[in-house]
């Protein structure tokens, strides 16, 4: 199910030229020799290592066309490349059929799992199930307080309350006094939290405005009638980079003057921070999320190696401005941030 990308090999190259270095040790002429082995592997489409040909499944809560996910299910494709992996990915963005397709990648009998808690009630029991199976897990993006409870190794992502919390601060920086915070998946405790936090720290008001994120057309009318209905709204923050456009136009439609801000990040908003329609996003790093995933299982794997001390590994948050953008474009555009 795994989709091929241009620069899996590319990077994978990378990568392999730098562990045959390392590997090297004192002398330059072995680390020479390793460089030119790892790079020529690498060309010949064979991963930078010789452990055995494991197979990890990642399943998300995503739903179709979601920017973000492609980004996280690239890096997870790089490092598997790296690693000599074979990997599965799939996703809903239904918690239950979730859950299902864990329990598919149990019966196929994995040699890791990653997986996401956006919903944890539905996924506890299928992660408990895939522990007591002896496939080890590791959680990505959203469930940071509920990872260790279930069992998982650790979990690799932004803390969602102090990203919230990096947003209030940020509009407080920039003066706003009332602000939208746009909710697309209601039940998604992750993002419940990053409106929570927001609100812990902004010093003016913020409201939640719950739309259906499947429907753009809904969630343009939904914010456009918000600032209609309240011009001294001087603020909309999205959930993630593909509402962000949605709420610009809604932003449009309805003369108001906020400024629409965002987390997450993508080419289309890294446009934007660079061209003024956007004020600032925020970034999670989701291609380390997946890259990291993929990594930290294989070394689970090879060497029993465990990050975080038992504490969530923090990809985020990152506020991207103006000033940042043009920076940030040249990895967008390759699908890396």
């Amino acid at each position: 199910m795994a989709r091929v990308r241009t620069g899996v090999r590319a990077m994978g190259a990378v990568l392999a030229v730098v562990l045959g270095a390392s590997l090297a040790g004192c002398s330059s002429t072995g680390g020479k020799r390793a460089e030119e082995r790892a790079a020529a592997q690498a060309a010949g489409g064979r991963a930078a290592v010789n452990t055995p040909r494991w197979t990890f499944a990642m399943v998300t809560h995503s739903g179709d066309g979601d920017t973000f996910w492609d980004i996280v299910q690239s890096g997870a494709e790089q490092a598997a490349a790296k690693d000599n992996i074979t990997f599965l990915y799939s996703h809903h963005d239904e918690a239950q059929q979730q859950a299902q397709l864990v329990q598919t990648a149990i019966d196929r009998r994995v040699d890791g799992l990653i997986v996401t808690l956006a919903k944890p009630d539905a996924m506890k029991d299928v992660v408990a199930k895939a522990v007591k199976a002896g496939i080890p897990v590791v959680t990505v993006n959203s469930g940071s307080e509920q990872s260790k409870d279930f069992g998982a190794l650790t979990h690799i992502g932004q803390d969602e309350t102090i990203a919230g919390e990096a947003v209030g601060e940020e509009l407080n920086k920039r003066g706003r006094k009332k602000a939208l915070c746009v909710l697309h998946e209601q039940g998604n405790v992750g993002h419940e939290q990053r409106c929570d936090g927001a609100r812990k720290t902004f010093d003016g008001e913020l409201a939640n405005l719950y739309v259906e994120g499947t429907n753009m057309p809904e969630v343009q009318s939904s914010v456009e009638a918000k600032l209609q209905a309240d011009p001294s709204i001087d603020s909309v923050v999205t959930l993630g980079a593909p509402f962000a456009a949605t709420a610009v136009k809604a932003k449009e439609q309805a003369g108001s003057e906020a400024e629409i801000d965002t987390f997450d990040l993508n080419a289309e908003v890294a446009r934007s921070l660079k061209d003024g329609a956007l004020g600032f996003a925020v970034d999670q790093q989701p291609y380390l999320q997946g890259y990291e995933a993929v990594d930290l299982l294989w070394l689970h794997r090879y060497n029993a190696d465990v990050l975080g001390g038992g504490r969530p590994v923090l990809t985020g948050p990152q506020i991207i401005t103006e000033k940042d953008a043009a920076a940030l474009q040249e990895y967008t555009k390759r699908g890396t941030r």
